[in-house]
Formats: structure tokens, C-alpha cells, sequence
């Protein structure tokens, strides 16, 4: 099924309002709860880790139940609207300062809310990516389709990283907590309309085999973890994305820490997330093109290796021109130039996995594979925020203060060299590990196109034949 520009750009902008969603909390989320909330950076780290052991178990349910919804809408519209709706209420109180809340009432308040937000954002965030591989059915639809909902997410971290400092004084006028609040009622309208837009406009695969009759197998428990501890290519998988967030996390937690205590200037970070995000939507313009011409080895050695001379060169100049625009901005463009190469990459990566879990053990499960990168991605910023805690606890961190000398230097190992640590990771991981490329993945497409029910080549008209596998 060729898809229409309607249907490409209905699902795309699914990813705006979401990602929108997503880059408060990993921007800002933890500056405002030690900052203007008042917990302390280690009670805050914890408390991100703590949610993630609950996640381990969350996500991969939530995506059992996906793949187990049978309805005329499909198996997955419903839960991106329903997840969306929840997941911009409970958004609103997360950035919501109770009056009177103190100690351990505060505590409790925000750890409860922080918990059903990771919650609730997995509601809509599985069955959104699960959609993606039951849209494209060919290698070069796929590598194509795979960047346009990541350019909507890239340009809604574009859009936090270079106005919401502005936007949170603004609407505040001077009251910070007043100014996150209000930001997050705004996003969480945006973060519903875009949702009912994908929902609304977007068919996939499932919706199709729900209306031909055919009685669908469920899904069992044991099923589910034979699917996992099968897929080799998903291990893969698990370790490259885990790699790449932490990476993307870690160096985007501390960033605004890092320009406000090492660099001296908390308007530099503006500059900074701006020419990153700008690098990450051209990369991931780029992602097809280069995808044609090299080997995805080739690509994603560029992508790996971008991001750790960036981020190494800004700490290398916070000796010599900590406030050097340009060093900053070159820095920030080399650094999510390799990001979003990577997600066009990793993007790509799950379908593939999708599909050669579904030849290799003759069931799909798009849901279930997918949690893991919705699992990796909350893991990844929740492992981040617990070393950024941890280390600024460790190295004498007082907010709104003057830091020491080793503070700074916490800082700057926390900003350039651990993360180009993990970058380096997921390239050897990529490496040694994945396969699904050449002609061993065409005969892999070939044989699920085979299995695959015959889809509307257009809206207006109607098929009842179904292949059977």
C-alpha cells in the first residue's frame, strides 16, 4: 500500500504534540524539582530510577495489551487517543506547586505524579512507534517514513530548547512555578489536538484484518516472553537504543546545569539547543539520502562518532572560550547531527526487528517488541538523571549558588565524557551484533509481504482478499 501525503503527515504530527510532552520532562524536569520545587538532586535521582524498575514491568504489559486489542479502529488509535488524554492531565499536575505542600507531603505528591506520568506516556507512546511497520511494507517506503515522524519530534525539542526558558519568565512574570505550569496547560492542549489528528486520519494494517472476519490468535504471557528472549536482533536493538539515549539524556539533562554554573551564562543554552535541534531535523533529512549511497555501517559510524566530538570539544572550550557562540553552536550541531542520524537509524532498526521476528518465529507482536523502546527511552533519562543526582550530591552541588572547583569539574565529565563513553558503545554493539541489512533483509521483507493481508490502495475503495500465511 503506497501511502498517501495525508496519511504520512497525519502520523508525523502524532509525534509533535508527544514529543513536546516528553522534552519538558527531560529538559527541565529535574532543574524545576531541585530549583523551584525545592527536592533535593539525589531524593530527585532516586526517585527516577525507582519509577523505572516499575516500567520494566509497565511497558512490556502495555504492549501485550496492545497487541491483544482487537476493534474496529484497530489496535492501535485507540490507546493514542486514550494515552494522550491522561498523559496531558497528569502532565498539567506534575508541573502543578500545590500551595502548603511540605516535607514529606511534597515529596509524596510528586513522586506519585512522576510515576503515573511515565505511566500514562506509555500508554500512547507503544502503540504510536508499534504503527509505524504496519504503514510501510518496503525498505525504501520505510527508510523514507521512518524520519518524518522524528522530524516532528525533533522539532518539538527545537522549539522547548530554544523558547521555553523565555516562555516560563514570560508567562510567570517573574514566578517560575506559575511560568511551568502554564507552559505545561499549553502543551498538554497541543499534545491531545495532534493525537486525535493521528488517530482520527491514520489507518494501519490491524484495522483492515479486523474487518475481514478472521478470528485473530491472542497473545499469551508465555508468548509474549518467547518473542523477546528469542529475538536476537532485538538484544541488538536493546543495547544500540539504550546506548543513544543515555547519550542524548545524559548530555541534555546536565545541559542547562552546565551552562548556567560552568559557562556562566544560562542564555547560552538556548543557543546551544537551538543549532542542536536545527542539526538533528537536517540529519534526519539526510538519513535517506545517505542510506542509498553508503552502508548502514558507514551511517552509523557517522552517528556515533558526531556526538562525541561535539560534546568533547564544548568541554574542551569551557577552559579556553566557555562563552564562544560559535564554539557553542558548531558543538551542539555536531553533536545531534549524529542524533538524528541515529534515529533515523534506530527507527528503521524496529521494524526490521518487527519483521524478522515475525519470520524467524511466525508471530508479529509489533506492541510488545516496540515497548522496549519506550522502556530504553524512559530507562535511559531515569539512569541519567540518578548519575547527574548522584554526582552533583557527590561534588558539593548547592542550588542557585556559586559553585566549587569540583563541582565544575563533575559537571564537565557528566556533559562531554561519559556520554561519549556510551556513543562509542553503541557503535561497537551495532557492529558486532546486527545483521538485518543487504539481502538478507530483502528476502526478510519479501517473505512478510507474502504473509500479509492485501491492503485499501486507496481510501475510496475496498478489498476483501486476504493472503493467508
Amino acid at each position: 500500500m503506497k501511502l498517501s501525503n495525508k496519511t504520512k503527515f497525519a502520523f508525523g504530527i502524532g509525534a509533535l504534540g508527544k514529543d513536546l510532552c516528553y522534552a519538558i520532562i527531560s529538559y527541565f524536569l529535574m532543574i524545576y524539582f531541585t530549583d523551584t520545587v525545592g527536592l533535593t538532586p539525589l531524593f530527585v535521582g532516586n526517585l527516577f530510577l525507582v519509577a523505572r524498575v516499575w516500567d520494566a514491568i509497565n511497558d512490556p504489559m502495555m504492549g501485550f495489551v496492545v497487541d491483544n486489542t482487537k476493534s474496529k479502529w484497530g489496535k492501535f488509535r485507540p490507546w493514542i487517543l486514550v494515552g494522550a488524554i491522561v498523559n496531558a492531565i497528569v502532565l498539567v499536575f506534575l508541573f502543578t506547586k500545590p500551595a502548603g505542600l511540605t516535607g514529606a507531603s511534597k515529596s509524596i505528591y510528586y513522586s506519585v505524579m512522576y510515576i503515573l506520568w511515565g505511566m500514562s506516556y506509555t500508554v500512547i507512546d507503544i502503540p504510536y512507534w508499534s504503527m509505524l511497520p504496519s504503514l510501510s511494507s518496503t525498505k525504501e517506503e520505510r527508510d523514507a517514513m521512518s524520519v518524518i515522524p522524528r522530524i516532528f519530534a525533533s522539532s518539538a525539542w527545537l522549539l522547548m530548547g530554544a523558547f521555553a526558558i523565555k516562555l516560563v519568565s514570560v508567562l510567570g512574570k517573574g514566578d517560575t512555578a506559575k511560568g511551568y505550569s502554564l507552559l505545561a496547560m499549553g502543551i498538554a492542549v497541543i499534545f491531545v489536538i495532534t493525537s486525535m489528528i493521528t488517530a482520527v486520519f491514520v489507518k494501519d494494517r490491524s484495522c483492515y484484518e479486523t474487518n475481514t472476519g478472521k478470528k485473530a490468535e491472542k497473545t499469551t504471557v508465555k508468548d509474549a516472553i518467547h518473542v523477546i528472549m528469542a529475538n536476537d536482533q532485538l538484544k541488538v536493538f536493546i543495547g544500540v537504543v539504550l546506548c543513544y539515549n543515555l547519550v542524548v539524556q545524559l548530555a541534555g539533562g546536565i545541559a542547562i546545569y552546565y551552562f548556567k554554573y560552568v559557562a556562566g551564562n544560562n542564555d547560552l543554552y538556548p543557543i546551544f539547543t537551538t543549532a542542536s535541534q536545527f542539526a538533528e531535523i537536517a540529519a534526519l533529512f539526510l538519513f535517506p539520502i545517505l542510506s542509498k549511497r553508503f552502508t548502514k555501517k558507514q551511517v552509523f559510524a557517522m552517528a556515533s562518532f558526531s556526538p562525541a566530538i561535539g560534546l568533547v570539544g564544548l568541554v574542551a572550550s569551557s577552559y579556553f572560550a566557555p562563552q564562544n557562540i560559535v564554539i557553542i553552536a558548531l558543538s551542539g550541531v555536531l553533536y545531534k547531527l549524529g542524533s538524528g542520524l541515529t534515529l533515523g537509524a534506530t527507527t528503521v532498526m524496529l521494524a526490521d526487528v518487527i519483521d524478522y521476528g515475525q519470520v524467524k518465529l511466525g508471530t508479529r507482536n509489533e506492541s510488545i517488541l516496540a515497548s522496549f523502546q519506550t522502556l530504553l527511552v524512559k530507562t535511559a533519562s531515569a539512569v541519567s538523571a540518578w548519575f547527574i543526582g548522584v554526582g552533583l550530591t557527590l561534588v558539593g552541588y548547592v542550588a542557585n549558588a556559586k559553585q566549587s572547583a569540583s563541582t565544575i569539574m563533575g559537571m564537565r565529565i557528566l556533559m562531554g565524557v561519559i556520554p561519549t563513553i556510551f556513543t562509542i558503545l553503541a557503535f561497537v554493539i551495532y557492529v558486532k551484533g546486527y545483521k538485518l541489512h543487504g539481502k538478507y533483509l530483502e528476502d526478510i521483507l519479501k517473505q512478510v509481504n507474502r504473509d500479509a493481508p492485501v491492503e485499501e490502495a486507496q481510501e475510496e475503495s475496498e478489498t476483501k482478499e486476504v493472503f493467508e500465511s
